[in-house]
């Protein structure tokens, strides 16, 4: 059964003893040698699939050449065989391989770059997926088997989600990845079997060194947008490193008068109530959470598609000309942070990033609307965003919070928790159309949920582009048999792009 912590700030004065503070509660559930269940581990598959996707899809944007070229700067570090990087041969004469924390960074921005895989929703947001990366990277390196990489991802998505259901980052401006890096901290300890002491000085250096502001996310977005969570990848990797070479970190790193909660969160007189799983009990929490069809933020996802299904039942809602203005009723959350409420002109500019776009739900309703569905690449063209009819339509589109639909979004009942909302869409002719949409099509409950076929179609349909149909198959072939990998078979689990999609020469130059 699952235990809720009760986690409060403490004086100086006040005794709080290791063994109550949270990270080391964290770390006990990471090092509880728990089987994983095998509807997780088949998820847990899945997701790997749905990152090299999306990774896939990546290879030649510039933050991931950037980060690329980074990371080939960095030799093996002493202690293992190096880690893979998404794109470039694992083994042979032409193989590039680099520092754990390096691949981790690497992989990292590959998976995020197109905001496109994994999403959990509750009183913080997250991607989950985010943790595959670092714990894959040092599985690679260390020559770790199948089972054990399981069970760090399983380990990974529990805590991540287990904080993200129970602590707010967002309202005091702190940007996601501060639960993220405590989770691959933890997901790489129990990846390597290490004892709870040093799991907990891990996870508190892992929070200590990924805290930091929501400007990220916020006006126009820059590329950091994909290397943040990355960087927390990175930071876990070291974290694990520093604490198995005996060396401690701030403590009580959340409890702490002068710690995150007191200064970053609600403050001296806040608590908190944590989930964790009880000693014994399964980490279950990947199955708590879901995939994207659309590359855009989460919250977008049930727009697109209710935008989708309305393209195709009344055509004339495409041309501005027919629509006096377009409200989207919906939470709190997708209000301000995607919507209108946000008050960035950015949300509204033809010449934002793309990064700023797939963060403007106003801009991705009205081209689904247009278009009839989306795409990860045409959807963001500076032509397609420029397109006059588009920008007339896009800026009559606005959102509104409404109670109800807040309330759905932060339900803990699974079958009513909802991210979509209500459209009224007021006609030049004086009529109304309205429409609703709780989940995303791709949701469990969804009216398409994404079983195993539709992650294999979804990385075939990124993959084919750059990857050769035979190295397709192999990775399909290797990932369906994770928890039966050697550590052989697991440095192997990687994606190698066809020869001339990587010119490694035309990287961008740095410090390194």
């Amino acid at each position: 059964m699952t235990v809720t912590h009760h986690v409060r700030v403490y004086k100086s004065e006040e005794e709080l003893p290791r063994e109550q503070q949270l990270a080391w509660k964290i770390a006990e559930v990471a090092a509880d040698p728990v089987e994983v269940e095998p509807e997780v581990v088949d998820m847990i598959v899945n997701r790997i699939i749905d990152n090299a996707s999306v990774a896939a899809a990546s290879l030649t944007r510039a933050p991931i050449v950037a980060a690329r070229a980074q990371a080939l700067s960095h030799p093996v570090s002493t202690g293992g065989t190096g880690a893979a990087i998404f794109g470039l041969p694992m083994t042979g004469a032409a193989a590039e391989l680099t520092s754990p924390e390096w691949a981790a960074w690497a992989n990292g921005v590959a998976v995020r770059e197109l905001d496109y895989h994994d999403t959990f929703l509750a009183a913080e947001y997250s991607h989950p997926g985010d943790n595959i990366p670092p714990i894959l990277a040092v599985a690679q390196h260390v020559g770790a088997d199948g089972a054990a990489l399981v069970r760090g991802i399983a380990t990974g998505y529990e805590i991540q989600m287990d904080l993200v259901r129970a602590i707010c980052l967002h309202k005091h401006k702190i940007d996601h990845v501060a639960h993220l890096g405590p989770s691959a901290a933890a997901g790489i300890g129990t990846l390597l079997g290490l004892d709870a002491a040093t799991i907990a000085q891990a996870v508190a250096q892992g929070l200590h060194t990924t805290t930091a502001t929501r400007q990220s996310r916020k006006g126009e977005i820059s590329t950091w947008k994909a290397h943040a969570p990355a960087f927390a990848g990175k930071m876990a990797v070291e974290a694990v490193d520093r604490a198995m070479r005996g060396q401690t970190s701030p403590n009580p790193i959340y409890e702490g008068e002068d710690g995150v909660i007191a200064w970053m969160l609600d403050g001296p007189d806040a608590s908190y109530e944590v989930p964790l799983p009880a000693a014994g009990e399964p980490k279950r929490a990947i199955l708590d959470s879901y995939t994207k069809e659309h590359s855009a933020e989460y919250q977008a996802q049930a727009w697109i598609d209710l935008a989708r299904k309305l393209h195709h039942e009344r055509p004339e809602l495409a041309d501005p000309a027919n629509v006096t203005a377009i409200v989207l009723h919906t939470s709190h959350h997708t209000h301000y942070v995607i919507g209108s409420g946000a008050n960035d002109p950015q949300k509204y500019d033809p010449q934002a990033s793309r990064e700023t776009l797939d963060h403007s739900i106003p801009y991705i309703f009205a081209v689904a609307l247009q278009d009839g569905g989306w795409h990860h690449v045409d959807s963001y063209t500076p032509e397609r965003a420029g397109r006059p009819d588009t920008v007339e339509l896009w800026h009559k589109v606005t959102t509104a919070e409404d109670a109800e639909w807040t309330r759905r979004y932060h339900s803990e009942d699974p079958d009513e928790k909802s991210f979509g909302g209500r459209v009224e869409i007021e006609l030049a002719d004086g009529t109304r159309v309205v429409d609703e949409i709780a989940v995303a099509d791709a949701h469990p409950l969804g009216a398409r949920p994404f079983a195993r076929e539709q992650y294999v179609a979804k990385f075939r349909l990124l993959a084919e582009p750059v990857l050769d149909t035979a190295e397709i198959d192999r990775f399909l072939d290797l990932v369906q048999r994770l928890p039966e990998l050697t550590a052989a078979e697991v440095r192997e689990l990687n994606i190698i792009a066809r020869t001339g999609v990587i010119d490694l020469a035309a990287a961008p130059k740095g410090l390194f």
